[in-house]
């Protein structure tokens, strides 16, 4: 990840104290990034998904399927190597 700044948020205060709870006050922005990490990654997809199903029939459940089985891969992969 690159360099960080220091924001601003309003959270509703049971989710934070819930997070707060599960990660400790040391893992509260590590854990709202990786959170927003995620959502950009899925509205990234989103829009490919869209852009391809513009041009093309829309996806079968079988390549959804697969492309689930890509993601689960990767994300057990990235986590893998986080915990190295």
């Amino acid at each position: 990840m690159s360099s960080s700044k220091k924001y601003s948020v309003s959270l509703p205060e049971d989710l934070a104290e819930t997070v707060r709870s599960q990660v400790g006050p040391g893992g509260f922005s590590a854990y709202v990034a990786e959170a927003l990490e995620q959502r950009v990654a899925m509205d990234r997809l989103r829009e490919i998904v869209d852009d391809f199903e513009t041009d093309n029939e829309p996806l079968t459940r079988e390549e959804i399927d697969a492309a689930r089985a890509v993601l689960r891969h990767h994300r057990r992969s990235s986590a893998d190597n986080a915990a190295a």
